[in-house]
């Protein structure tokens, strides 16, 4: 009884705590919110680049966890770096975004991951060569 008790208590406190980070606009792990926005979403991108096939060949990628993690990071990278980054790449940040929402999902079917993957690699190199890295 007391266990409940307990989680009744502390549930409010859990959903407002995770609701100010969202509404703040955080919504990655680490850094600071003044980090230079060019150096955290290309280091980003870098770092799911690690676990990329080669480029053209996107259909023998496989979407493990791990990559899907990854990809994941990017996206809350994005949402929080990415409006700070040059106008000029606006249009690359959203398909970063937009893409990524469906990269990180294991329910996405692979047809549409591999579709995905390779729209993500246009506008992440997009990224990478207008903030000059």
């Amino acid at each position: 009884m007391r266990r409940i008790a307990t989680i009744a208590l502390l549930l409010p406190i859990l959903v407002a705590c995770q609701n100010g980070a969202a509404s703040a606009g955080k919504y990655s792990t680490g850094g600071d919110p003044t980090d230079d926005p060019c150096a955290r979403v290309v280091s980003a991108i870098g770092y799911v680049g690690l676990m990329l096939k080669p480029k053209g060949q996107e259909n023998t990628q496989n979407f493990e966890d791990a990559l899907l993690g990854r990809l994941a990071e990017v996206r809350g990278i994005t949402l929080q770096f990415g409006p700070r980054l040059p106008e000029s790449l606006g249009t690359a940040v959203r398909t970063v975004e937009s893409t990524t929402a469906g990269l990180s999902r294991a329910d996405v079917p692979r047809e549409r991951q591999v579709a995905l993957l390779t729209r993500y690699r246009i506008a992440a190199d997009e990224i990478v060569a207008g903030c000059g890295q």
